[in-house]
């Protein structure tokens, strides 16, 4: 895809999934502001090792003031924004009758709430402008999970609000789509491979279709087609990309 001379936003991009992103958007020529609170050193050097151009903004997605200055600098910087990716998640995974209210706050604080304030100020740059791209990254989690009823409940909602989203800014020229990743080859999911022999690892692939998990380079190539002009009569869409994992 060819995004010469935009301007892209992609928070939680300091691994994973984001990371690949990040990097693939910068690849095809946008300008990518990466948003964490981690370090994103990593993602810096591949970036510019490949040629690309970035720059890193410590944010807090759940901190809707952190949020408001990292999106003020970027713009005031870069004079516009383009594509937003809310790709920023975590994770505190419990029993629903084990969970506490800390690790439900948590988990909707960054993974919902974190979507709707980034989104919420891009629409109010993009509307103006009549040209958007938004890609909320959900979960084949939202369709529900065993001991990730914060996860999945977050990740349905940002479902709803990337649905709401694409309905209201239709006729301004921006999308708003929904990507679901199935199991990905990422730091934190290659820890299976660490526990008993591997076998949690083996399992996940089991029930995976095509027989193996994905790449963060496969969730990041359907990113950069509908931060696209070719994805412009596509909006509202759930787009699973699981290797047939999630029905």
């Amino acid at each position: 895809m060819n995004l010469s001379g935009k301007v892209a936003i992609v928070t939680g991009g300091s691994s994973g999934i984001g990371q690949g992103i990040a990097l693939k958007l910068a690849l095809d020529g946008a300008f990518v502001a990466v948003l964490d609170t981690a370090p994103c050193d990593e993602t810096m050097r591949r970036i510019e090792e490949a040629g690309g151009k970035a720059e890193f903004r410590k944010t807090d997605v759940a901190d809707a003031s952190d949020v408001g200055s990292s999106f003020a600098e970027v713009i005031r910087q870069q004079g516009k924004l383009d594509i937003l990716v809310n790709c920023a998640g975590i994770n505190r995974d419990a029993m629903l009758h084990k969970m506490t209210f800390e690790q439900w706050q948590q988990v909707i604080n960054v993974d919902l709430n974190g979507t709707f304030y980034c989104t919420q100020l891009a629409v109010k740059h993009m509307r103006p402008r009549n040209y958007g791209r938004i890609i909320n990254i959900s979960s084949g989690s939202w369709l529900g999970n065993i001991g990730q009823a914060n996860y999945a409940a977050a990740k349905a909602g940002v479902v709803g609000l990337t649905k709401t989203a694409a309905r209201e800014n239709a006729r301004h020229g921006i999308t708003c789509n929904a990507i679901c990743p199935g199991f990905i080859e990422t730091p934190m999911t290659l820890k299976l491979k660490e526990i008993q022999g591997g076998k949690p690892w083996e399992s996940m692939e089991a029930r995976i279709p095509m027989g193996y998990a994905g790449k963060p380079s496969d969730v990041a190539n359907m990113v950069a087609f509908l931060a696209s002009d070719e994805a412009a009569y596509i909006t509202a869409e759930v787009i699973n990309v699981g290797g047939g994992m999630i029905v």
